[in-house]
């Protein structure tokens, strides 16, 4: 009998825990070819991305033609191959359609989302920090894989939300990058309701 299809959410976030500036600019990501290079291969072992429409169409304004672009790094070059060729599954209410390879469901469906992770196949990856929080309130995230960059922002958007839920999590490994980012790998054990 095969394991189940894991759930994997991985972001980056400051040192202060943010995912995201005060304006929602990401400019301070340390994303460099060690790193580019680790995310492709991590990429490239999942069956699917999961996101939300702005993640989606933040992901679609770029990374379609990413390689058409003469100063595109080899990396990048990968990185847009892999995207374009992935099978994509949208969480919007607004968006009714989207090219690349990518469904578009109006809701998270959590027995739907169960079936998918019983089926064969690879874990599939979770983008998006507002999909990722509905995700976790409904205990389906299996495993983290923060990577914190050696940045302090001050303010922004926190990548956890308050929650009364606890969810215990193992240490799977950690990596350090030659540009001082941080991955710090997570599996869930467990989850208990605060009453």
């Amino acid at each position: 009998m095969t394991a189940p299809r894991k759930i994997i959410v991985s972001m980056s976030v400051s040192l202060d825990g943010y995912f995201e500036g005060p304006n929602r600019e990401i400019d301070w990501h340390q994303v460099d070819d060690e790193l580019h290079r680790h995310f492709n291969e991590n990429a490239a072992a999942m069956s699917a991305f999961l996101c939300g429409r702005v993640t989606h169409e933040l992901m679609a304004d770029f990374w379609p033609t990413a390689d058409d672009d003469p100063s595109c790094s080899e990396p990048m070059a990968e990185f847009a191959a892999i995207w374009r060729e992935m099978p994509k599954i949208v969480y919007s209410r607004t968006l009714t359609r989207a090219d690349w390879n990518t469904t578009v469901l109006p809701e998270v469906d959590v027995d739907e989302i169960k079936a998918m992770k019983a089926r064969p196949g690879g874990d599939m990856a979770l983008g998006g920090a507002d999909l990722a929080e509905t995700f976790r309130q409904h205990d389906l995230i299996d495993e983290y894989r923060i990577y914190v960059h050696p940045v302090l922002l001050g303010r922004g958007r926190s990548l956890f939300r308050p929650s009364d839920t606890t969810t215990a999590l193992e240490l799977a490994g950690t990596r350090t990058f030659g540009n001082g980012v941080v991955m710090l790998h997570y599996r869930r054990s467990g989850s208990t309701a605060r009453g």
